[in-house]
C-alpha cells in the first residue's frame, strides 16, 4: 500500500487491540489486491438507546487506482442481521467482509472476468421519504444505499412499500455509493 493505514475513532476511546484487528484486516485486503492505494477507517460509537444499547457505525474507504471504494456498515442494519449488533467487533468483521467483497469485485472487474456494464442486484427497501423524494435500499451485503424518485423505472415511487424487493445498479456517486436504476423484483406487486 502506497500510504498509512488512517483510523479514527468517533465518540470512543482508542483501543491499541481493535487497532491492530483493524491493521490485520486491512493487510489482508492488501495481500488480496497488492494494487490497494490507501485505506481509511473510521469507527463511531452512536449515541447510547435505552433499548438497544450502544451501537456502532463502520467506514471504510479504500483508494484503488481511478476510484475510490466505499463501505458503510451502519449498526441499525447490522442489529436487523445480527442479534448482537452491539458488540463492536462483530460490527467491524461484517465491514471488512463488506470491503473484501466490494475490493473482490473491482478486482475481477480490472481483470475481465466479470462483464464491465453494470450487473443488476437484489436488496429490499428499507425507508422511503415521499416529501423529500427518496428511500433507501439495504443490499445483500448489508449496505444502505440511497435511491431518488427518478432512479425507479417502470413503477411509480408511490407504490413502493417498505420490505419490497428490487433490483438495482449500484454507482458511487459525490457522498458515495447509491442505487441509480431500481426496479422491483419479477413477482412482486407494488
Amino acid at each position: 500500500m502506497d500510504s498509512p493505514v488512517e483510523i479514527v475513532f468517533h465518540n470512543l476511546q482508542t483501543s491499541p487491540a481493535l487497532e491492530a484487528d483493524i491493521r490485520e484486516r486491512v493487510e489482508r485486503l492488501d495481500k488480496l489486491y497488492p494494487r490497494l492505494i490507501g485505506c481509511r477507517v473510521s469507527v463511531e460509537k452512536q449515541h447510547r438507546h435505552h433499548q438497544t444499547g450502544n451501537s456502532f457505525d463502520v467506514h471504510i474507504e479504500l483508494d484503488v487506482p481511478g476510484e475510490k471504494l466505499m463501505v458503510t456498515q451502519d449498526a441499525h442494519h447490522v442489529r436487523q442481521k445480527f442479534a448482537h449488533a452491539d458488540d463492536l467487533g462483530l460490527a467491524v468483521r461484517e465491514a471488512f467482509r463488506a470491503a473484501q467483497r466490494r475490493l473482490l469485485d473491482f478486482k475481477h472487474k480490472q481483470q475481465g472476468v466479470v462483464k464491465p456494464h453494470d450487473e443488476p442486484f437484489a436488496g429490499t427497501v428499507t425507508e422511503l421519504h415521499p416529501q423529500e423524494d427518496h428511500g433507501f435500499l439495504m443490499t445483500h451485503e448489508g449496505t444502505l444505499l440511497y435511491f431518488h424518485r427518478n432512479s425507479l423505472m417502470q413503477r411509480d415511487f408511490d407504490t413502493l412499500t417498505i420490505g419490497a424487493r428490487v433490483h438495482f445498479v449500484e454507482t458511487v456517486g459525490d457522498t458515495g455509493p447509491l442505487a441509480t436504476k431500481v426496479w422491483l423484483a419479477e413477482g412482486v406487486t407494488g
